[in-house]
């Protein structure tokens, strides 16, 4: 079994807390004073509160060097401050690098700039699976050392195809999926299955033009500006908490050809920035939002 490995994330060992509860005084004082009482030095903490619902959400990371105790231990040492203020947490180790796996039909351009940015050490995650509906892509996973897999879909085939899915995805021991221009509807199973680790990009500023061919509908319309949304995937089509989008403004020259070009060029980066935040532990959802920190 080949693959990419983030040899960079191995040159650094934090811990990244990300928590949610409701919002009350002392939680910032309880959290600091509980890392300083296990020697952790702190790197970054940034937190947000939503008045509106009541909510505090924080991410902070740490130094693990000369941290008191073993992080495999956090839930029974951290027990008495996340009871108190009845929180939801999760705790993110950068030794530990999320495995990727990338879904694409036949466009590329977004499955190449995931995978340069990751042998560049940008996206310092695991990469061992790449699955397509098409034999379009399969040199180019080939050049880049990840296993490819060809999975045929119809609508005859589905139930059969997505288990076939399912299989590699747990061979692999992948926690985030990406679908980098996969052009099929996920089952609903599917979507159940993996809550809040499917990425999509989409080539339209949602909430306008969802479904197929948004370019095409976009210049039908008329419209001045063209976006991409990177979001996560829901039971909904294309409604799932929204990470990130890029704009870009076009003219009365500009023909269909033109708007998916220059479309393209968004979803490169709006795609890659919300893998990045999420294998960073950057994001937390709520009510169908996103909480991205800095």
């Amino acid at each position: 079994m080949k693959n990419i490995t983030a040899t960079s994330a191995k040159a650094k060992n934090t811990a990244t807390l990300l928590i949610t509860c409701p919002d009350k005084k002392g939680i910032v004082a309880a959290i600091a004073d509980f890392l300083y009482q296990h020697n952790a030095n702190i790197l970054h903490a940034d937190q947000h509160q939503d008045a509106e619902n009541n909510l505090f959400l924080m991410r902070v990371e740490w130094d693990l060097e000369g941290f008191s105790f073993n992080p495999a231990h956090f839930s029974q040492h951290f027990a008495e401050v996340s009871n108190r203020f009845n929180m939801e947490w999760q705790l993110k180790l950068s030794q530990k690098p999320l495995r990727v796996a990338i879904m694409v039909s036949q466009y590329d351009h977004c499955l190449a700039d995931l995978l340069h940015r990751h042998k560049n050490g940008e996206l310092m995650c695991d990469i061992p699976l790449i699955i397509s509906n098409h034999h379009d892509t399969e040199a180019l996973a080939k050049f880049y050392g990840v296993d490819f897999h060809y999975i045929a879909v119809t609508k005859d085939n589905k139930v059969e195809a997505e288990a076939q899915q399912f299989s590699l995805f747990a061979k692999y021991e992948i926690d985030l999926i990406v679908l980098a221009r996969y052009m099929q509807i996920l089952s609903p199973d599917f979507v159940a299955r993996y809550p809040k680790q499917i990425i999509n990009i989409h080539h339209s500023f949602l909430p306008a033009f969802i479904g197929a061919k948004p370019y095409h509908r976009a210049f039908e319309r008329g419209v001045k500006l063209i976006g991409a949304t990177s979001h996560y995937v829901s039971e909904v089509l294309d409604e799932g908490p929204i990470i990130e989008q890029g704009i870009d403004r076009i003219s009365h020259r500009d023909q269909v050809e033109d708007l998916i070009q220059k479309g393209r060029d968004l979803e490169r980066v709006v795609l890659s920035k919300a893998v990045r935040w999420h294998i960073e532990s950057r994001i937390l959802l709520y009510a169908n939002k996103t909480v991205i920190f800095d």
